[in-house]
């Protein structure tokens, strides 16, 4: 198969096509290079452009006839930056991905894998979160990905359109060969702050909320290692056709996670096991647009796309640990 992948120079992007190489399918990536590197990229059919440039499609389109389905991934991502950058968000994730889903339609090309987000979950009891639990959505990034799975559902109900919506809960960890990873010079997600300690680039980690509803007052996340999400991926895109017939509609939701929850000390404590030593920990309200969290239901993955999470915890984190090592090799800063 060909596929086309939006954002394909990103962290969790570059790692989903290093998965669709090993199960024998070829990616093509479209990637604008506003955040993701270069050398992500390595040596992939690949196009450096906007998503809603629609002449630049249609030429991906007339090069690549035989394409088979798209994953979108390209986006903005930063919470506590959507906050302060409404409008870029708005634009960048969703104008733009108008434009994209539109034109694969009218380029015979309605096959769209997207990468949506658990942030959309309201507050529930227990934490546990199916894919037909009431949404909230706390941040414009969040709301910008509850748009964008409205518009693809509304447009598979219109037109010929096709979707899976994958709502990743949250990715952590490197590509197993550490060819990729954490990219960003100054992390904002907990993992990267963690490394960014362990590497002596700060003195201390902060958590960012310490009166939640939850067992120790820490956030709730499901922490996913990014190749599983990235095998989730292949597994979607090889059962596209099939998932949709399963649940006889247009469109679906999938939720990508482990199904267990980890409170951000349970996490930082987990860190430290790995990592060999204690680090300086400093407590401080929320930021603008956090949420208490969730974790996954996953059952649905599990019986339509016959996946489930294989890495730990602690493989996600020694796989970062070692990817810092690296970095600099590979990127050229640390």
């Amino acid at each position: 198969m060909k596929v086309l992948v939006t954002g394909g120079a990103g962290y969790i992007g570059s790692t989903t096509c290093k998965a669709l190489e090993q199960a024998g399918h070829t990616p093509i990536v479209l990637d604008s290079l506003l955040t993701g590197p270069r050398a992500f990229v390595r040596d992939r059919i690949f196009y450096e452009g906007d998503i809603a440039d629609r002449d630049l499609l249609a030429k991906i389109v007339a090069e690549h006839p035989d394409l088979d389905a798209t994953i979108h991934m390209a986006a903005r991502i930063l919470v506590p930056e959507s906050v302060e950058q409404p409008y870029e968000y708005y634009r960048d994730n969703v104008a733009k991905s108008l434009e994209l889903f539109d034109e694969l339609r009218s380029l015979g090309k309605p096959r769209v894998l997207f990468s949506s987000s658990a942030s959309l979950y309201a507050l529930k009891p227990g934490f546990e979160v199916l894919e037909s639990d009431p949404l909230a959505t706390a941040s414009p990034y969040a709301r910008t990905k509850l748009m964008m799975e409205m518009v693809l559902q509304d447009m598979a109900a219109a037109t010929d359109l096709r979707a899976i919506i994958l709502r990743y809960f949250n990715p952590i960890g490197s590509d197993p060969d550490l060819e990729s990873g954490i990219y960003v010079r100054e992390p904002s997600h907990i993992l990267g702050q963690l490394l960014l300690v362990a590497t002596g680039a700060k003195e201390a980690f902060t958590i960012t909320g310490v009166d939640h509803p939850t067992r120790d007052g820490t956030g709730i996340r499901d922490y996913i290692h990014v190749w599983d999400v990235a095998q989730a991926h292949v597994r979607a895109v090889e059962k596209f056709d099939d998932v949709l017939s399963a649940v006889q509609s247009p469109s679906t939701v999938i939720n990508i996670g482990t199904g267990d929850g980890v409170s951000v000390r349970e996490l930082v404590a987990a860190f430290e096991k790995v990592y060999g030593a204690k680090i300086n920990v400093n407590e401080a309200p929320p930021r603008p647009g956090d949420a208490v969290g969730a974790y996954a239901n996953v059952d649905k993955a599990r019986e339509l796309l016959g996946w489930s999470a294989s890495l730990s915890i602690e493989d996600a984190i020694e796989s970062a640990l070692a990817w810092m090592a690296r970095r600099k090799e590979v990127l050229g800063y640390v």
